[in-house]
């Protein structure tokens, strides 16, 4: 039994519910599955499974190819209960209606419990479910899934582990982020690990730098009031990108259990290079904001125009930050990340730029700055390409880059799943390797804090600004030293990169 608290919110509708349904189409849900809504709302069982199926935006098209009782096979499994006017009031009502659905539906004490609700909210609510004995695993099994933001800062999110790990055991916390839910991600790993063509060069013999970028075109949409008290840094790069990163970085685990790889990608956040004086901060970390601009032949408003934000906000809608690590593998290979919005294109890819050769004997074909490189795309037009240098037909040796690419597209007759679709199905079978562990969360933030703080209470800091639809300000360059530039890739991945157009 899923239950899942703040059900009446527009995460259970958007993302929860039709993932579920996905997998209930795929024929991958459990046949004792239920799923049961608790909020503060005043619903019926009919009403909520009208408002998270029947009339549902988010499940429109899908409902439409298939048959009444089809639908109907997956709605019977959706119930609500109202939590009344507090979240933190006793849970003794809420305890009843599980061991009822639990014993109709032969659910065999089998409860993962979803907390779509402010982070504020998850220890009062694991408190109440330990008073009523649903931690407890005596019968059956039981599973928190929390959602971001984890924390606000480090001592927060040590508070708020501790605070759920009174009630509940870590092995019985699953922190989700959807952004490892996706295939891509997981991908990295694969082409890392399985290819004795780029294992033996993943280290600082063969790659140069290693740049990840994430960009979205959107502006803040209606999340203004959020977003202005988080920042690009909280909001992306302290949970999706640091992920990445560990991934990038790990060394090989000794297997492919989850426990083994969340120790190795705990092991490779605690060996980033925390930066702490604030000359290295001033020289490795760029923050920027969107200000008003024309796109496309539309007016765009400026991040402090936006609804819900301060008209004097220094909060950052562009965060980059250069780093090292420091282990045997990386030692003296820059790290390049940036997140951001209202970009030219919604993108993300990791981008390892391999070394050139050590003899040059084709100095002047051309090929100077025009390194191998291995990119890897997240999203969207999701896939892998390899940049390589070839002979241009004709006279001497002129040499140009040319690609080699895999697209999951490709894949016919194999269906990618969504992250939610992918991390929920994990949790009932209870493999945590996508999700965060307490001490991995907390070592994201020890990386990230010292940089907060600088950019809070720093002499020298800067907040820059950038044109809505560009990628970010003219200054962002200076931090990729003597390399020149980054890369600003396009819509498609093989997109020739280094331009954007601005209407």
């Amino acid at each position: 039994m899923l239950i899942i608290f703040g059900a009446s919110g527009d995460l259970t509708a958007r993302k929860l519910i039709p993932a579920l349904f996905n997998l209930y189409v795929a024929r991958q849900l459990p046949k004792n599955f239920v799923v049961l809504g608790a909020s503060r709302s005043d619903m019926t069982d009919e009403e909520f499974r009208n408002k998270v199926v029947g009339q549902s935006p988010y499940l429109e098209k899908k409902l439409e190819d298939l048959k009444e009782n089809y639908i109907k096979g997956f709605t019977d499994r959706i119930f609500y209960e109202d939590l009344g006017s507090d979240y933190t009031a006793e849970y003794s009502g809420l305890a009843k209606r599980i061991e009822t659905l639990n014993q109709e539906n032969g659910t065999e004490n089998n409860y993962m419990f979803y907390f779509s609700t402010p982070p504020s909210l998850y220890e009062p609510i694991a408190k109440n479910l330990a008073d009523v004995g649903l931690n407890s695993q005596d019968k059956g099994w039981k599973r928190l899934i929390v959602e971001k933001p984890f924390g606000y800062s480090l001592n927060s999110a040590k508070s708020l582990n501790n605070g759920l790990q009174q009630y509940f055991k870590e092995p019985q916390i699953y922190r989700i982020d959807h952004y490892l839910g996706k295939e891509t991600v997981q991908n990295l790993l694969v082409t890392r690990f399985s290819n004795s063509i780029f294992e033996p060069l993943w280290n600082r013999n063969y790659i140069h730098h290693v740049e990840i970028t994430n960009a979205e075109s959107v502006g803040v949409e209606k999340r203004g009031g959020y977003y202005d008290k988080s920042g690009a840094l909280r909001d992306m790069f302290q949970n999706h990108l640091m992920q990445i990163v560990s991934l990038v970085v790990m060394e090989p685990p000794i297997g492919d259990q989850p426990e083994e790889i969340r120790n190795e990608k705990v092991k490779a956040l605690k060996s980033l290079r925390i930066m702490r004086d604030d000359k290295t901060l001033f020289d490795n970390t760029i923050r920027a904001q969107y200000v008003a601009s024309e796109i496309h032949g539309e007016k765009v408003k400026g991040y402090r125009e936006e609804d819900g934000v301060n008209p004097n906000s220094t909060t950052e809608t562009y965060a980059a930050v250069k780093f090292f690590v420091d282990n045997w593998r990386w030692h003296g290979v820059p790290f390049y990340v940036r997140t951001a919005k209202r970009m030219p294109t919604k993108v993300t890819e990791v981008i390892i730029h391999f070394k050139t050769p050590h003899h040059q004997i084709f100095k002047d074909s051309g090929v100077n700055s025009k390194d191998n490189k291995l990119i890897i795309r997240i999203q969207p037009d999701e896939g892998v390409l390899v940049k390589f240098g070839v002979k241009v037909p004709g006279q001497g040796f002129k040499v140009e880059r040319a690609n080699l690419d895999f697209y999951y597209s490709s894949l016919a007759q194999t269906y990618v799943m969504e992250a939610y679709e992918r991390l929920l199905l994990d949790a009932m079978q209870g493999d945590a390797t996508l999700y965060a562990r307490a001490d991995e969360v907390e070592a994201a933030w020890e990386f990230v804090d010292p940089i907060l703080d600088y950019w809070k209470n720093g002499k020298d800091v800067r907040m820059y600004g950038y044109a809505a639809g560009v990628w970010g300000p003219e200054n962002s360059d200076e931090l990729i030293d003597d390399l020149g530039y980054w890369r600003n890739p396009g819509e498609n991945l093989a997109d020739d990169p280094g331009y954007c157009v601005i209407c």
